[in-house]
């Protein structure tokens, strides 16, 4: 039998650290900035919680905790109801634990969908309703990319919704100097055929266009996915890029094949990459950025999510030094649209009450992302949320981007079997980067699946 959470018109969650949200010291007070107040008068005025507590589990500790017990605490200014939540590094297996022994909490976050799609099959999932559905589709960005990532088989073995994705990075990005850019004459590229002829013109201008790192330890190789991910995404249909990922899709397919030498476009010609592609096999991810920073530059621009400035040499300041423009898609596959590679943290519920019920209503309206959005280092697609709340022009822009997707989806890699998107594709990529063909690394790929299967 599937649980179903009714009569709730949104489910979300985030985290803060080990202990009760309280309604004191606001951090922005009420009526003042450019927040949906009257969102939060509203749900005020007719829901009454006084009393009861909610209990909430989730991966998020420590000082960033904070964000969200401010964000807890205008809860419980609106409907005198507490939020306890309890963070914990080992959430996904103690969230398994729970399950089992009957101790669940009353909502429950997943930094990855994965692990909520096995306790759904299992029943430990309250599934949405139909309103919850609309919702997705109708107030976030990316048509209904949200709703099927939420989407998973229940223990009745049909497919339902089991959430909500409350906070998102972006991966489909392109990081560059505006100052090198200006002096060069460069324009940003709104195509992927702009951004490879940019790529010829700053050969044939002397430089060199791209810096690319694979290194990362026992990972090395991950940057190379994303690339091939963000290509599938602008290549194929999102049916395709799902059936892909479960392998529905053949790894040696054509258009797996096609999205592998579209990376190879630009890892592998000649004069593309700093130090060719040898080094960029080798090279650190967090190191490779830099050459971006030196005097003449060492390349113009780096693929990379919203995370890498914090590995840029000290003293560069995103948004003042270092820019960035979204990763564009084909003129000539239109019909694709806007895609985005990111992640999200999926909210799911785990017990049906009606305190329960009133919080994710309240964690879905606009002010629950704007006070997020309001204290940094968290992005919404959410198409009502203010974005002048952000913090900087970086978030901003990041925002923007999300808001104007035509679909999301999450890193393919992440979502394979362990032995595939951790290993073989990892390794794959590599091997491809310092001249295996781009078929023989896929069916290389493919015969390791089959091997597991």
């Amino acid at each position: 039998m599937i649980r179903t959470l009714s009569g709730v018109s949104v489910v979300a969650l985030l985290a803060v650290s080990a202990s009760s949200a309280s309604a004191q010291d606001l951090m922005f007070p009420k009526g003042e900035g450019d927040f949906s107040w009257a969102a939060l008068e509203s749900f005020a005025a007719s829901h009454d919680y006084t009393g009861e507590k909610l209990m909430v589990t989730g991966a998020t500790t420590g000082d960033d905790a904070e964000r969200y017990r401010t964000l807890y605490a205008y809860f419980t200014d609106a409907t005198g109801a507490e939020v306890e939540y309890s963070g914990s590094e080992s959430f996904e297996q103690d969230i398994v634990i729970a399950s089992q022994a009957g101790g669940l909490p009353d909502v429950a976050l997943f930094p990855q969908p994965g692990l909520a799609k096995d306790l759904a099959s299992k029943g430990a999932l309250v599934a949405v309703d139909d309103a919850m559905t609309d919702f997705m589709t109708t107030n976030y960005a990316a048509g209904d990319s949200w709703k099927q990532l939420a989407t998973f088989p229940g223990s009745d073995g049909g497919d339902h919704v089991f959430g909500l994705f409350f906070g998102t990075d972006v991966k489909s990005l392109v990081w560059y100097v505006p100052e090198q850019f200006e002096e060069a004459g460069y324009e940003i590229p709104e195509t992927q055929e702009d951004l490879f002829a940019l790529s010829e013109q700053i050969v044939a201008d002397g430089g060199t266009p791209w810096c690319i790192g694979l290194g990362s330890g026992a990972a090395t190789g991950w940057p190379a996915t994303d690339w091939v991910e963000d290509m599938m995404l602008r290549t194929a249909s999102l049916e395709d890029y799902d059936r892909w990922v479960s392998n529905d899709l053949k790894f040696n397919d054509p258009i797996v094949v096609n999205a592998i030498e579209q990376y190879g476009k630009y890892a592998l010609t000649e004069g593309f990459v700093d130090g060719g592609p040898s080094a960029a096999a080798s090279t650190d991810f967090r190191d490779s950025p830099d050459g971006m920073f030196d005097f003449p530059p060492k390349c113009y621009m780096h693929k990379q999510a919203s995370f890498i400035p914090i590995f840029f040499p000290e003293g560069v300041e995103a948004g003042t030094d270092v820019e960035f423009f979204y990763f564009p898609p084909f003129a000539s596959e239109e019909a694709l649209g806007r895609p985005v590679l990111g992640s999200g943290g999926l909210a799911s519920v785990t017990n049906d009450r009606d305190v329960t019920k009133g919080f994710m209503e309240f964690l879905g309206s606009p002010i629950a992302h704007e006070i997020m959005m309001a204290q940094g280092q968290f992005l919404s697609p959410h198409k009502d949320a203010n974005l002048d709340i952000y913090t900087s022009d970086v978030q901003r822009a990041l925002g923007e981007i999300l808001t104007t997707a035509t679909s999301f989806r999450f890193d393919g890699s992440d979502l394979m079997p362990g032995e595939i998107g951790t290993n073989a594709f990892w390794t794959g990529m590599v091997d491809y980067t310092t001249g295996k063909p781009a078929q023989q690394v896929a069916d290389e790929v493919q015969t390791r699946w089959d091997a597991i299967q």
